[in-house]
Parts: C-alpha cells; sequence; structure tokens
C-alpha cells in the first residue's frame, strides 16, 4: 500500500475545496517554475529551480528529460537520488484530489534510477536504487530496488538476483 495521508472533504468533491489545501499564490508560483523546468535545456540550471525554488530533494547529476511535470501543489515532497533519470514527459504526483477525500504523499526515487518516458508516478510511492521503470508505466507500488518493472498495472518483469544480494550484503 501507498504511504498517503487521506483528509475526508465534505460537500462537493476535493478538488473544489483545492485552495483550502495550497495557496493560490504558491500553485502560481510553482506552475511558472515548473513550466520553466519542463523547457530549460540546461539540467544545471532544471536542478537549481527544482532545489532552490520548488525544495525538491534532487541528487548530483541527476537527469530531468524534457517536459517531465512534477507536481504543482506539493513539489517540496518530491525526493530523488543522484545519478537518476526521469524519462521525457513522465509525470510525478504528490497529491489525489478524489470525490470523498484528498491524499497527500511523497515520492521517493532512489539513486541511479531510470524512469522511461510517459511513466506516471502516483504518491506515496518509493523507488528503489538502480530500478528500472520501462516506459509508459504506472507506478501504483513501491519499487525494489535493483528492479525492472513495467505496464499499466505496474507488475515486476525481472530483478537482477545478483546485485540484489550484493545490495544486501552491503556490498553495492
Amino acid at each position: 500500500m501507498r504511504k498517503v495521508e487521506r483528509y475526508p472533504v465534505e460537500g462537493p468533491n476535493a478538488l473544489w475545496q483545492v485552495y483550502s489545501t495550497v495557496s493560490r499564490a504558491k500553485a502560481v508560483r510553482n506552475f511558472v517554475f515548473i513550466q520553466l523546468a519542463r523547457y530549460c535545456p540546461s539540467l544545471p540550471l532544471k536542478n537549481w529551480i527544482y532545489r532552490r525554488i520548488l525544495g525538491m530533494k534532487v541528487g548530483e547529476h541527476t537527469a530531468f528529460a524534457l517536459m517531465v511535470m512534477v507536481d504543482v501543489f506539493f513539489p517540496e515532497r518530491i525526493a530523488v537520488g543522484h545519478n537518476s533519470i526521469i524519462g521525457y514527459n513522465t509525470t510525478i504526483l504528490t497529491h489525489e484530489y478524489l470525490i470523498r477525500e484528498y491524499r497527500i504523499g511523497g515520492v521517493n526515487i532512489g539513486s541511479n534510477v531510470m524512469i522511461g518516458a510517459n511513466s506516471t508516478i502516483l504518491p506515496g510511492v518509493t523507488i528503489g536504487d538502480h530500478a528500472v521503470v520501462a516506459a509508459g508505466s504506472l507506478v501504483h507500488k513501491d519499487v525494489p530496488a535493483h528492479a525492472f518493472v513495467g505496464g499499466n498495472p505496474m507488475r515486476e518483469i525481472k530483478r537482477d538476483a545478483a546485485s540484489a544480494s550484493s545490495a544486501r550484503d552491503g556490498r553495492d
């Protein structure tokens, strides 16, 4: 199960109450800087925007491809390790507004992770070190370290047993 905080709402669906959970000014500010980062060709500048302006934790040499869409309302709940690649047009969400509740949860992506193009990562998910997520995947649950996952719904395709055992032994 994903690690999310659940908040029930009264009245119309939760999205109608979005600005009671996040200020309009924060949403507009984040939207503007996310759009700049989505089209920015400079990886250092893009990572600077994510770290300094949006409050994300982004490791050294991590690369966000063109058109990556990070959560507009709670980008500070996203952490990505070192030397990871987030593929073209991937969406990373830390919120879900539903009919009777909204949910908020962090997204933790490990180091040396490859996220394929057009993937969607839902709130409350952890992706372990050295994992690979195939293009077009819906990441709706945690991904173990060294796993290769893909699809919708996502499933484990393969796991590198030698790498996984060395990680357990502390030799990684």
